[in-house]
């Protein structure tokens, strides 16, 4: 099975082939714009890297979010279109999911820094079981978090821990790096119908439709 992974939900962009878990080749690029345009050409680059053609691709595993709102939309349209030129299955990631290394065993919480402004800071998080996605994502504030973690003792991939204070001493925390390469070592064994390629935000839009008066 050959799978590829891709990550444009954060300021770096990142690709990845693995065929059956072997990871052939990857790439990170940091560019905060512009990742429509070089994602095709990366990609290309990438095929040529590990010897491979796009029709061999047997799944993509895209990293849906939370994120750049618009760096979810590219890959997310990407990989979809590329879904459709090539026939292969295309899977849904979260951020949280591509963040926690594939074969983890066992129970575990990814919480990824959204706002990061005190007092306004927010975390995404989700529950893990298996290294997937027990529940859904949601956006909480500290007030929220620290409830959630006191007492927690599975592993907790973080990023932002500074904000937690003594708490962070108590728990067993690990870095927070979502990646193209997880993502694409778990769209080979995730059940497809369980991971839409669709984005995740996890809040609602800033933005708001004008009220209509009747």
């Amino acid at each position: 099975m050959l799978v590829l992974g891709l990550n444009t939900a954060f300021s770096t962009m990142e690709a990845a082939f693995v065929r059956d878990g072997e990871i052939l080749c990857d790439r990170r690029e940091a560019m905060p714009r512009g990742q429509e345009r070089r994602l095709p050409g990366l990609v290309a680059e990438l095929c040529a890297e590990a010897g491979v053609t796009l029709a061999e691709l047997t799944r993509i595993g895209v990293v849906a979010g939370p994120g750049s709102f618009t760096g979810l939309r590219i890959g997310v349209a990407y990989a979809r279109g590329l879904a459709l030129v090539t026939g292969a299955q295309v899977l849904g990631i979260t951020s949280l999911e591509a963040a926690i290394p594939a074969g983890l065993e066992g129970p575990a919480l990814g919480c990824l820094q959204a706002q990061r402004r005190p007092p306004e800071q927010t975390w995404w998080v989700q529950g893990i079981s298996e290294g997937e996605g027990s529940a859904g994502v949601m956006e909480v504030p500290l007030t929220e978090l620290l409830p959630m973690l006191t007492g927690f003792h599975a592993p907790v991939f973080m990023d932002g821990h500074d904000a937690l204070g003594d708490l962070a001493a108590k728990l067993d925390l690990r870095p927070m790096h979502p990646s193209a390469i997880t993502a694409a070592l778990k769209a080979g064994v995730f059940d497809p119908a369980r991971h839409p390629p669709a984005p995740v935000y996890a809040r609602a839009p800033d933005a708001a439709l004008p009220a209509v008066k009747v």
